[in-house]
């Protein structure tokens, strides 16, 4: 129940108590309200950084990022791990017309262990978990219109040892600090201690109040987003502290991450016909059902998650966050087209799961686990506290019971005891409660189990991301499985943000731990890696079939509406013919008929194009939700290479001059100078009037055979030709090269994969990269692809200044430099000394810039990115990339190697590469 966050009075009021309205709550801040507003109390710790000193710290905070104690991630070793001790003081004076009331001292969160004092006064035992709401009533502790003390001694490694192992122990940053707003809570003596609340799909509403004194009756009456009175008020007699109202509402708008509708429910303590307490509580109709062997439905449809896990975080503040960051994350994994959000591995602020009721997440709720768990006198406590303050929030979907191993089987029947509405129950990386939710399997994993087996398959954390690896690379696969498999019920990526911390101690660097917190989709400040738009398409809500813009394309794609409520006609679409390039750059806008196509359905969505729709180069098509939200835009080139290739290729000039030494071929045309080795027929040197370009040394094959020999030289009109000869055991792989009088250059290479399974296949040039200073190129962008994440993307011409950074890396600066491109028509490489240009008639060349540096990978070196030699290469097929636990080509057929048959080296069977080389400068 959101007990805390019903009506209240702020401190402004507090001067007016006694004349305000007697029934209403009121709450007093002793802190701020998250990271950005704290409140200075004194504050001394006992060792690492400024120890032993009293002064001032903002509350709420973790210590440690306002430059006290010691920094520590779960995983450090026993002695390396700070064990400080802060003491907390605060002063606060409480009016006198509390004096009859009760007052309620609440802390939202504590690192770890704490013990709490008023006016020198123990006011209850002390509290550990850090996650977890608690209070302690201290009226009989007040000095009333009087200044009192607060003192909080907290200790950051728990004195209970599986709260250790439960909290402090993960994969994780952990911290110290009263972390979590403090306040106090001033309530009249007749009260309601807890409202609990189910709102079903059907209208009806059961609701369970506990209450503290005398009171006769209890009512209940329901407001809409309008503060429209919805339906009749309920009422019902109070006999003894727990009292259960029933009623039935018609036609409610139902909750749903799709349709967030929420109703406000005024609940009134009354005693003889007075009105002794009020609460006003968020509630939202909705039905969770689990079908055993079937799948989970919301309100009677079928749901597939789309989710990610979540730790609460920021940089600069650690666990300590705010209700913007709450907003600003759920709209950012929005964007991503999710619709369901995992807590890991603690329950997070209540302010993030009001969010996720308003703006629409399905929720996981976990209590604390990592491997450990609490015990159970422990973990019944803070199980207690976590429902408390959370059973009503409709965005909650499931519990949890801790994660990976670290389950208490001993606290199940209190989730269902505690819980009005008895969701379900889940063991992260377990088989329970009929769901398969193991961590990591491969994507073809298992006899009789996951994929193959007969449980509601749904892993609580997959495709685990680490730098570039994961996430994005291999969902495309993983989701299309899980779409196809009617007992899948999707699942939860890991994790959402790297777990970049801002080291006080060390100059204010931002610190991952290494490659242990550099798991996210974005960066520590949301810096958007390629992943982010990768999932952004593959979990569209929209999905359109792949459709090839030929001439006789009658504007017609065919759509798939993967929503599960919203009929597409609720939605808008859009669309943009574009001219890319030059003089004719121009776009053409319109917008498109919203088809009537209900959830889980097909139909057609058609675009009225131009007559002359062919002449541009690309098509987009936009949809957006019924907010006005952008799902995607696709991409769909109208001009192929060819036609592209056919406006840059310059023949005419002057005669080709050539000379064949004794190791070389020389040609000169229009301006440009070549040298071709004269053995293995690559290119050694070439240089126009500005002087020698620094590009060469190929093309060099891989992964195939380098066997280019007996090249000869001949003349075919007025054009030069350069070529090996053909012969299927000796040099089955040939090299020609066309020298135009304009003095462009054309290689072609066609050619066999060297082995059945291959990494990657193509050409590579050396230019050394540091007289690089940017490219411009013509293809998908801005981001990098790997084999196993092509989707996100954007046809159009990209500009991309030269970086060294990388993935999930100090400066998290993306898009990166580095890596593979994917559809290059053409690219514009810009020297330092000058530019230069290569382009293709051939569709689906990826452009290879450079080798990303080599990061830390884990022991078992799953992440395998892997890159030709040279510096720029151009190919056929690249590589994929892996993930933390997975190797590339267990995320799925698109994470394999390439394979290619040789067919006996029949030329007619052979891969091509054929580029255009403009040396000119211009």
């Amino acid at each position: 129940m959101k007990f805390y966050t019903t009506i209240f009075l702020y401190s402004l009021l507090l001067t007016f108590a006694g004349r305000t309205v007697a029934q209403q709550s009121v709450k007093q801040y002793l802190s701020g309200k998250g990271k950005d507003d704290g409140i200075l109390w004194d504050f001394k710790v006992s060792e690492g950084m400024k120890a032993g000193q009293w002064t001032k710290i903002p509350v709420p905070s973790n210590w440690e990022l306002q430059g006290f104690g010691k920094y520590n991630y779960g995983f450090n070793k026993e002695a390396d791990k700070g064990k400080e001790i802060g003491s907390y003081r605060h002063r606060f004076t409480v009016d006198r017309s509390w004096k009859d009331k009760q007052v309620n001292l609440v802390f939202e969160g504590v690192m770890t262990d704490a013990q709490v004092k008023v006016n020198g006064k123990l006011v209850g035992a002390p509290h550990q978990g850090a996650f977890y709401t608690f209070s302690y009533d201290i009226s009989k502790f007040l000095q009333w219109g009087k200044e009192n003390l607060l003192e909080v001694e907290v200790a950051k490694h728990s004195a209970n040892k599986s709260v250790n192992a439960a909290e402090r122990e993960g994969d994780f940053w952990v911290f110290g600090g009263i972390f979590r707003p403090v306040f106090l809570e001033i309530l009249p003596q007749n009260h309601m201690e807890r409202l609990s609340v189910d709102a079903r799909a059907d209208g009806s509403l059961f609701l369970k109040v506990q209450s503290k004194g005398s009171a006769d009756e209890v009512a209940v009456t329901l407001y809409d987003a309008e503060g429209e009175k919805f339906g009749k008020t309920i009422r019902k007699p109070v006999i003894g502290s727990e009292t259960l109202l029933e009623g039935s509402f018609e036609k409610p708008a139902l909750w749903s991450s799709e349709f967030p509708n929420l109703y406000r429910a005024e609940v009134k303590l009354y005693g003889k016909g007075k009105e002794l307490h009020r609460i006003n509580q968020k509630i939202g109709f909705r039905t969770i059902e689990v079908r055993q062997r079937d799948g989970v439905y919301i309100n009677g449809q079928k749901i597939k998650f789309k989710g990610v896990n979540r730790h609460s975080f920021h940089p600069e503040s650690g666990r300590t966050t705010s209700k913007a960051i709450s907003v600003h994350d759920v709209l950012l994994m929005k964007e991503m087209n999710m619709n369901a959000v995992r807590m890991a591995h603690y329950p997070p602020d209540s302010h993030f799961l009001d969010v996720c009721d308003s703006l629409g997440l399905y929720v996981m709720n976990e209590l604390g686990g990592w491997h450990g768990h609490y015990d159970t006198p422990t973990g019944t406590k803070l199980l207690k506290e976590m429902i408390r303050v959370s059973e009503n929030n409709p965005s909650i979907i499931f519990w949890a019971n801790g994660n990976e191993g670290g389950h208490n089987p001993e606290l199940d029947t209190t989730f269902f005891e505690q819980d009005i509405q008895k969701r379900p129950l889940i063991y992260p990386w377990a088989v329970y409660g009929g769901f398969e939710t193991t961590h990591y399997r491969e994507y073809n994993y298992g006899i009789g189990t996951y994929d193959h087996g007969h449980n509601i398959l749904m892993p609580t954390e997959f495709l685990h991301g680490m730098y570039d690896g994961g996430h994005g690379a291999g969902i495309e696969d993983y989701w299309n499985a899980m779409w196809a498999n009617p007992l899948s019920a999707g699942g939860f990526l890991w994790d959402f943000q790297d777990q970049g911390i801002k080291r006080t101690d060390k100059s204010g660097i931002l610190d991952t731990d290494g490659n242990r917190g550099a798991d996210g989709i974005v960066g520590p400040h949301y810096e958007r890696e390629g992943s982010f738009y990768t999932i952004k398409e593959v979990w569209s809500p929209i999905f359109l079939e792949k459709r090839e813009m030929t001439a006789a394309f009658n504007g017609e794609f065919t759509i798939e509406n993967r929503y599960a409520f919203t009929n597409t006609a609720n939605c808008s679409f859009s669309y943009e013919l574009s001219k890319l390039e030059g003089t004719s750059a121009s776009s053409k806008t319109g917008t498109m008929a919203s088809p009537n196509i209900a959830p889980y359905a097909k139909g057609i969505l058609k675009v009225d194009l131009p007559a002359d729709w062919h002449s541009y180069d690309a098509l987009y098509i936009k949809a957006n939700d019924r907010n006005g939200k952008e799902i995607f835009i696709w991409s769909f080139p109208i001009s192929l290479p060819s036609r592209i290739a056919a406006t840059k290729l310059k023949t005419a000039g002057n005669k080709v001059e050539a000379q064949e030494t004794a190791d070389a071929f020389l040609v000169q045309a229009g301006g440009i100078h070549y040298r071709f080795d004269k053995t293995n027929g690559l290119l050694q040197e070439v240089k126009n009037g500005k002087g020698l370009i620094p590009f060469g040394k190929g093309p060099v094959l891989q992964e195939a055979v380098n066997n280019y020999k007996s090249f000869s030289m001949r003349r075919l009109a007025d054009t030069l030709i350069i070529e090996s000869a053909f012969d299927k055991k000796e040099s089955y792989n040939t090299l020609q090269w066309t020298i135009y009088p304009s003095g462009q250059l054309k290689m072609h290479v066609q050619y066999f994969p060297e082995s059945y399974f291959t990494r990657f296949v193509g050409v590579n040039f050396d230019l050394p990269e540091k007289e690089i200073e940017g490219v411009e190129y013509m293809g998908m962008g801005p981001y990098r692809v790997w084999k196993n994440r092509m989707k996100g993307n954007r046809f159009g011409i990209w500009e991309k200044a030269y970086n060294d950074v990388a993935t999930g890396e100090v400066p998290f600066e993306y898009p990166e430099f580095k890596g593979y491109h994917a559809n290059m028509y053409w690219a514009t490489f810009k020297l330092k000394s000058q530019s230069f240009r290569v382009f293709t008639d051939r569709e689906d060349v990826f452009l290879r810039l450079y080798t990303p540096k080599e990061q830390q990978d884990t022991d078992w070196k799953n992440m395998e990115p892997t890159f030709p030699s040279g510096d720029i290469s151009f190919m056929n097929g690249i590589s994929a990339i892996g993930t933390k636990t997975q190797k590339p080509e267990t995320t799925g057929p698109m994470g394999m190697k390439h394979v290619y048959y040789d067919f006996e080296k029949e030329p007619i069977r052979a891969l091509h590469m054929q580029l255009y080389f403009d040396f000119s400068g211009q």
